[in-house]
């Protein structure tokens, strides 16, 4: 057995390569690190009850959008599964995580053939679902500043355990992405 010594700012995925933050779009990354990174990641750092997953997130937000940009809304937090999912109002107030973050999402996005920067509907998605999450799984609607002016969806967020996040994200990637990805 070989034993790699690693040095710098790299975390070891899933598929057992190293994910290197100094070099997001030389990392050996996969859709299933992605995906299992996004599936155990919980909204809000933590603070909703039950768990409910960046990737149950994505999911939702990919049948929100007219169908073009399904695939850019699956995938729109998709750095996260490296980077974390940091709540905003922390993000809003540390401009160097903003950078790392975009550096990681710049990678991501070109390996899979997301539209950088991500289309409007995909953005108008993401704070959509927002407002759902804010109602359903915070029991809150107060005037949040990132909210303020957007309904909830009609959709039962259903609160996957991670195993089951992974898996709806990978059959919705297949969808999107046909079988040849």
């Amino acid at each position: 057995m070989t034993i790699v010594t690693v040095k710098g700012a790299t975390i070891l995925m899933r598929s057992g390569g190293y994910f290197d933050f100094e070099r997001p779009e030389a990392s050996p990354f996969t859709i299933d690190d992605i995906a299992q990174g996004l599936s155990n990641i919980c909204r809000f750092a933590g603070q909703c009850d039950p768990f409910y997953s960046v990737a149950e997130h994505s999911f939702w937000c990919s049948f929100l959008v007219p169908a073009e940009h399904a695939w850019a809304a699956l995938m729109h937090d998709a750095a996260e599964a490296f980077i974390g999912d940091m709540v905003k109002p922390l993000k809003e107030i540390m401009p160097a995580y903003r950078v790392i973050e975009k550096r990681v999402e710049s990678a991501i996005f070109a390996r899979f053939n997301v539209p950088d920067p991500l289309p409007r509907a995909v953005r108008e998605a993401d704070i959509t679902m927002l407002a759902t999450e804010q109602l359903h799984l915070m029991r809150n609607r107060d005037d949040w500043d990132w909210t303020r002016g957007y309904e909830p969806a009609d959709i039962r967020l259903e609160c996957w355990k991670p195993d089951h996040a992974k898996a709806a994200f990978l059959r919705r990637f297949d969808e999107l992405s046909g079988p040849t990805s």
